[in-house]
């Protein structure tokens, strides 16, 4: 109730405030400078705060501000698909820096998804029960066995073969079991002269 009368006085007090320039100018003139400084003078004390949250938290005051979903849907759809936006997508993903940015945004949000769904006992038990189906084992058994599937298999072994990274880990992995070998040799030989 209290903020309410505190409302009710802002413009009273707008009133008279100009009234008061008027005659201390002589003029017709609203000191609107002095008025400004005044309310905002008010917004910023205690009541003049508490006045604006009351305002906000009312019921009413927060429907007519919440636009309605249906409208702002529809607009960002209309925006989304327009030819103008085509177009701008178009060209903005022309750009490889800009397209490697948000490919890699979308690759890490997708493994975090990903990991998250892993991880979720339901996920995991529904995507058991498709690959369960007898539809789904027979599209991929077919999709293994098609001559694309096979070529693109062999193009990942052989650029993987390629990779410098691969082929450093495999000289690791054989200078590794040499020594292994070697060693267990000369394990074997100490052993056999020893006895």
């Amino acid at each position: 109730m209290r903020i309410n009368h505190m409302l009710l006085l802002l413009p009273i007090m707008m009133v008279l405030s100009s009234c008061s320039s008027n005659d201390s100018n002589g003029g017709g003139q609203i000191d609107y400078d002095q008025t400004k400084k005044m309310v905002v003078d008010i917004l910023k004390t205690d009541d003049g705060k508490k006045a604006i949250q009351d305002i906000m938290s009312d019921d009413n005051l927060k429907e007519k501000l919440v636009m309605d979903q249906k409208v702002v849907s529809d607009t960002i759809e209309k925006t989304l698909t327009s030819d103008k936006a085509v177009a701008f997508w178009k060209k903005t993903y022309s750009d490889p820096k800009f397209a490697q940015g948000v490919a890699k945004y979308m690759r890490s949000e997708n493994e975090k998804i990903l990991k998250d769904l892993m991880n979720d006992p339901s996920y995991r038990a529904m995507m058991i029960e498709v690959f369960k189906e007898p539809e789904i084992q027979k599209e991929m058994a077919d999709a293994l066995k098609s001559k694309a599937y096979r070529e693109h298999v062999q193009k990942v072994i052989s650029e993987t073969l390629d990779s410098p990274l691969f082929k450093a880990k495999m000289q690791e992995f054989l200078i590794k079991a040499a020594e292994d070998a070697k060693a267990q040799a000369e394990a074997k030989s100490s052993k056999s002269s020893g006895s």
